[in-house]
């Protein structure tokens, strides 16, 4: 096995690596830019460590050795492209999995680049091209930590949760289209991937930090990115920035602001009513590609997908900081993990529009659960590392599958290795919609006929 990145993912990932698969230590070696205080772990486990800053220039040199056939490249890191180490791992005959789709640096941030070709949209349908031409390769998991990842299996025992308590007998769906009309014959308009992060440390944010539960520098690229959300078939009119892709599967669209600057009212069980940040993610627009239903060339049906995520309330302040700058990072960085005293990650899917109004499914994961079941992570990487392990285990188990995202994998087989290190997994029925207690002291731009149109839940 070859991880390439050992932040916070890849040290809370390796003992569960070492715990769950017949591999030893000598087995594995890890190479990163920086270990990311993570080399007293290395060194305690026998790991071998190389540090590189892999590069456009390098990755060949660095890799190919280390790479051969029926290896594992598990991919962590960031601005490492996902594409070079896909084609590599594809002419090797490794296996792979990564958790969201990278591109070498300033793939993100290019002011030369559309609008459009710096989306997550843009990076899947490039990633999605390889797959002709690597057709009946090994197995490339693509996308696959708690969202994207986790939260696609979770739609899926949604879906099943939600007809049984609906009276809509059906069998468990063995197709891409099966589960499509599944989701339309639920009614099902809209998806959230509602996550509220309330983990806290008695430390307050200083000025010029940036203060983070998970990747700090994943959050901000990602956060920097256009707002993206899957764009669902009851949808009267796009939003007034919003804009279509005039190329690939036309599943999504994208608004001309950042997510970070952008928010839309959710709910999570615990938390109750919230605005969360349409950060764009690989979900959004694989899940609304996924459960599309075509008649032809023609959508009949789509439902939209979108990320709604509250940070932890150190990280919104670190937020305001940088928005306030126009997205310059701070210089300091500060992980929170060991100093964390108390909270959850509530993170789960959000499935509105059927008969009974919405039902979130989801990981009520607590610190204090988070550590009795692993070392080295809080509630928030613990959510990634589980997927990340049942995906690892997952492709050892079907290595000719070619290229996969995660809506396209068994959910029952990852979510039995995923539950154990998730904490309470509940689903909850609301009679919530974005329209409540709206209207009353201002007006505004409502939509009262149908309360899941964008317009409704959007913050202006």
């Amino acid at each position: 096995m070859v991880m390439i990145g050992f932040g916070s993912i890849g040290q809370g990932v390796l003992p569960l690596i070492l715990r769950h698969i017949d591999m030893k230590p000598s087995q594995i070696t890890v190479v990163a830019a920086e270990d990311r205080g993570g080399a007293p772990e290395l060194a305690r486990f026998g790991v071998a460590f190389v540090r590189k800053r892999l590069t456009p220039d390098n990755l060949r040199q660095v890799l190919d050795k280390r790479i051969g056939k029926g290896d594992l490249v598990v991919n962590l890191s960031v601005e490492v492209a996902s594409m070079a180490l896909v084609e590599l791992c594809q002419e090797k005959g490794a296996l792979y999995i990564d958790t969201c789709i990278e591109p070498w640096p300033g793939g993100y941030s290019d002011p030369s680049l559309p609008v459009s070709h710096r989306s997550n949209y843009a990076l899947r349908e490039h990633m999605l091209a390889l797959r002709d031409k690597f057709k009946g390769g090994t197995t490339a998991v693509i996308a696959h930590g708690a969202n994207p990842g986790l939260v696609s299996h979770f739609t899926k025992q949604a879906l099943m949760n939600i007809a049984r308590d609906t009276g809509h007998a059906t069998a468990r769906p063995t197709t891409r289209q099966g589960w499509a009309e599944l989701a339309r014959d639920l009614g099902v308009k809209v998806i959230h991937v509602a996550e509220r992060d309330t983990q806290v440390s008695r430390k307050p944010k200083e000025i010029g930090e940036f203060v983070n539960t998970w990747s700090i520098d994943g959050f901000v690229a990602e956060g920097g990115q256009p707002s993206e959300m899957g764009w669902g078939t009851h949808e009267k009119a796009l939003p007034r920035d919003g804009a279509r892709h005039d190329f690939g599967c036309g599943a999504a669209i994208y608004l001309n602001r950042p997510g970070l600057h952008t928010r839309v009212r959710t709910w999570t069980p615990k938390e109750g009513p919230f605005h969360g940040f349409i950060i764009t993610h690989n979900e959004s627009i694989s899940m609304a590609d996924y459960f599309t239903v075509r008649n032809g060339r023609r959508v009949a049906y789509r439902p939209t997908v979108n990320y709604a995520y509250h940070p932890c309330d150190q990280a919104i302040m670190s937020m305001h900081e940088i928005m306030g700058k126009n997205l310059v990072q701070q210089k300091r960085q500060r992980l929170m993990v060991d100093e964390i005293e108390s909270g959850i990650d509530e993170l789960g899917v959000l499935l509105m529009g059927h008969k009974k109004g919405a039902y979130w499914y989801g990981s009520q994961l607590s610190i204090e659960e988070a550590r009795k079941l692993a070392p080295y992570n809080n509630a928030t990487s613990l959510q990634v590392c589980a997927p990340v392990l049942s995906g690892i285990v997952w492709a050892l188990e079907n290595p000719q599958a070619g290229l996969v995202e995660a809506d396209e994998i068994d959910f029952e087989r990852n979510l039995e290795i995923c539950l154990p290190y998730l904490g309470p997994v509940v689903g909850r029925y609301s009679d919530w919609t974005p329209l409540d207690g709206r209207g009353e002291l201002f007006p505004e731009d409502l939509d009262n006929e149908d309360p899941w149109q964008f317009r409704n839940f959007r913050v202006a």
